[in-house]
Order: C-alpha cells, then structure tokens, then sequence
C-alpha cells in the first residue's frame, strides 16, 4: 500500500548480498517497463570497481542501466559517486582523503527524480547495510525518500538467512517490501524448490519472478526481463 510521500513509480533495487545480480535484475526491470511503452530512468548512487577512462571513471553496472532506460541521462547523472578500486565504498573514500556523506546522494536523487518518468530504479550497492561512513549507511538513502523496496535474492546456499535478515531488516526502517526476485546465481544449488518455497512461505511480499541462470545468449537482459511481472508491483502498492 502507498504511504504518504511515497514515489510510486521509483523502487529502491537492494540485495540480500554482492554479486547477486542487482543490476541484471534492475536493468531487466527498466527493459520489461521500456517494452511497455514507459519512461524510464536509473541511478547507481555510489560503485565501486570503476575503469579509468579518457572521460573519467565509469562502471559496468552504472553503464548497462544507463543502457537500458529511455530517459537520456549523463553518465554522472546515474552514478555520481565512482571509485576505482573493488572494495567498500566507506574504506575507498578515506583512502582518497574523502568522506562519502548520505545528504549529497539524497539530494541528487531527488534533483534525478523530478525528470518525467513512469518507471525509475535506484540501484543499491553490496547489501542493504552497506556502511557510508562511520555512522551512515546507504539504506538510509530509501528511507529519506520514503521508497518502496524489491529485493533481489541470490539464490545459493545461505539466502534463506540473508534474505529473511534482509526482509526484516528493510520493515523494521520503516519501508515497504514491494516484491522480490529469484536470481539462481548457483546453477546447481541443491533443494532449489525447496528453497524457493521456503522464501515464498516467509517474505511476506509478491515474488516478481525466478531468473535463472543466464549464459550463452547475446542480451542477459532482454532475457533476464522475460522472467520479470511488473504487474505484482502495481498489485501492492
């Protein structure tokens, strides 16, 4: 159900850890939403992991939303916040003398979010208590603007305990759990049934569909969206 302030057409995409395909799982959302005639538009606050580049750092992840939404954005636009080196944000900012601060990415957020759109993510990064700095964390960036959030679960040995975490974790903030995503990110992870029924049992939200493993084709994500029902979103709002 919407809550007063809510942006209903903007999800915060949260993991229940790294590299459990938040970014396939949001750029096959801005994809299913495309195919549907919407606008669309992403942002990836902060990454970490970027390539040096003659026009700057840039980021895998920050690059495929950025090609998957009809809005036409600056790459700055969609991550204004990019370190080089492939480890927490918090530990690549203090090495560079830096403090990486929640208000400036509340802000550009919001200044992002006035564009015209019908379907926008913003991206998380690591899990959702990915630490900013010595007091802040990045899950405080969906409570300042009160958005409702679909978890990806990483489907593999574990995401039972991350997930469930995650899920409390996301109520307890104050937050909506909008839906969720199955991403087999373990092709052969044992009791996958079961396991998935498990989560359906206990997530308390509408499973927005089970991805599975995706290798061998030339558009992840095209594929990845074929797995993808926006319309559970529109049901809990």
């Amino acid at each position: 159900m919407k809550k007063e302030g809510q942006l209903t057409h903007c999800y915060f995409v949260a993991g229940t850890d790294t590299d459990v395909g938040k970014t396939l799982i949001a750029a096959g959302l801005l994809c299913a939403a495309g195919q549907q005639g919407k606008r669309t538009l992403a942002i990836k606050p902060v990454a970490a992991g970027c390539e040096v580049t003659p026009d700057g750092l840039r980021n895998g992840d920050a690059n495929l939303l950025l090609a998957h939404m009809t809005t036409d954005l600056a790459y700055s636009q969609v991550n204004p916040v990019a370190y080089e080196p492939p480890i927490a944000p918090h530990i690549a900012a203090q090495q560079l003398g830096q403090a990486l601060q929640l208000a400036p990415l509340v802000e550009h957020c919001r200044d992002v979010l006035t564009m015209p759109a019908d379907f926008a993510v913003i991206e998380g990064a690591g899990g959702w208590r990915l630490p900013l700095n010595d007091h802040e964390y990045l899950s405080a960036l969906p409570q300042a603007l009160n958005l409702p959030v679909i978890l990806v679960v990483g489907m593999r040995l574990g995401c039972l305990n991350h997930a469930l975490l995650t899920a409390e974790a996301i109520r307890r903030d104050g937050l909506q759990l909008a839906g969720w995503v199955a991403n087999c990110v373990d092709k052969q992870m044992s009791c996958f049934d079961e396991n998935l029924q498990t989560l359906k049992d206990a997530l308390e939200a509408p499973l927005l569909g089970v991805v599975p493993w995706i290798e061998g084709v030339s558009e992840p994500v095209s594929a990845a969206a074929g797995y993808l029902e926006l319309a559970a979103l529109d049901n809990n709002r």
